[in-house]
């Protein structure tokens, strides 16, 4: 069920890494979790993130929830069609990305999860 082209956190996001660069996005069980999501507040490009600090917030009908950044680096992009069109992730969550990164220390990936043990760990 989860792409084995990237790899996961525990806070549901997912992540793809090409080139020095990794794009994040949230897992089809976060937003399952959520509902319809309605609003993303992403980061501005330039600014600085350590893994596991907050970079944003999803807010659906249900609820507000904070995004959390599974590696450290530089946000190099953020997906500005989600301002206006954030339901794109109800659609197609594993193909909706929010943010890149310039990765700071790409041996941090060794923490994140494959398929199999993301799919494990929500059951």
């Amino acid at each position: 069920m989860y792409p084995s082209d990237r790899k996961y956190t525990k806070n549901h996001e997912w992540v793809t890494i090409a080139g020095g660069e990794a794009r994040v996005g949230i897992t089809q069980y976060a937003q399952e979790q959520l509902g319809d999501v309605v609003y993303v507040e992403l980061p501005e490009i330039g600014r600085a993130l350590k893994r596991g600090e907050t970079f944003g917030a999803i807010e659906s009908v249900k609820a507000v929830s904070e995004l959390y950044c599974p590696l450290s680096g530089e946000v190099a992009s953020v997906n500005v069609e989600l301002s206006e069109h954030p339901e794109a992730i109800n659609v197609e969550p594993h193909d909706t990305w929010m943010i890149a990164l310039k990765l700071a220390d790409s041996a941090e990936v060794e923490a994140l999860l494959d398929g199999p043990s993301y799919q494990a760990l929500i059951g």
